[in-house]
């Protein structure tokens, strides 16, 4: 393969395409999701940096009923609880809100990081622990443009109880629940946050920036 510096104008314009039109999915099609995109997706994980090269994310497969009915039992749990906390027009416009894909997504992850892994020796995560978490955020964001590029969803759901997840589906002491992974083939492309669209929120008009 030839290293190169700069890509050119077309392909960094197909990024910014790519990125604007990643989007969280919540509405999913039910056509199932091919092993073999699945699995050139999920090879996008080792690509993305991790702190002292610990490659700590795990990933569970949700597959069986039992599994499945659990974590949208979670889910649901913590949606009417996250709902207590609004009033008025705002408890409103969340009762309203589609935040998880869990009754229609053909494939759901639940990815964590092995807080106590040896690989890596420790190098950069003495000092801060939490950059093996972050890691896992990165790779799960390339795992979420490769989704997209081929005309796959992913919708993060993170209302949910982490610690009756973890039991539920047995996960191994010392794993970090990242969070519960929706992924198949969206209703509709958008470059839009449905939140956004929804009017929950405003995007910010500019970017934080300051200098020291």
């Amino acid at each position: 393969m030839e290293l190169r510096g700069a890509f050119p104008e077309e392909f960094r314009s197909q990024l910014d395409l790519l990125m604007r039109l990643r989007r969280d999915v919540r509405r999913f099609r039910s056509d199932p999701v091919e092993e073999a995109v699945l699995m050139r997706c999920l090879s996008a994980f080792p690509l993305a940096p991790s702190v002292g090269l610990s490659e700590p994310w795990r990933i569970l497969r949700v597959e069986s009923e039992t599994a499945r009915a659990a974590a949208l039992k979670n889910f649901e749990a913590a949606n009417a609880q996250a709902l207590t906390g609004y009033s008025g027009e705002k408890a409103e416009r969340y009762a309203e809100l589609k935040l998880s894909g869990m009754r229609e997504a053909p494939v759901q992850l639940a990815i964590y990081c092995d807080d106590e892994t040896t690989q890596g020796h420790g190098l950069g995560a003495a000092t801060m622990p939490e950059m093996r978490r972050y890691s896992v955020v990165t790779a799960i964001t390339l795992f979420w443009l490769a989704l997209r590029a081929e005309g796959l969803g992913l919708g993060w759901v993170s209302v949910l109880d982490p610690e009756q997840l973890n039991r539920d589906l047995n996960a191994p002491q010392g794993w970090q629940l990242i969070g519960y992974f929706c992924i198949g083939y969206p209703e509709r492309l958008s470059d839009t946050p449905e939140l956004e669209e929804t009017g929950w929120q405003s995007r910010m008009a500019d970017l934080p920036l300051e200098t020291r």
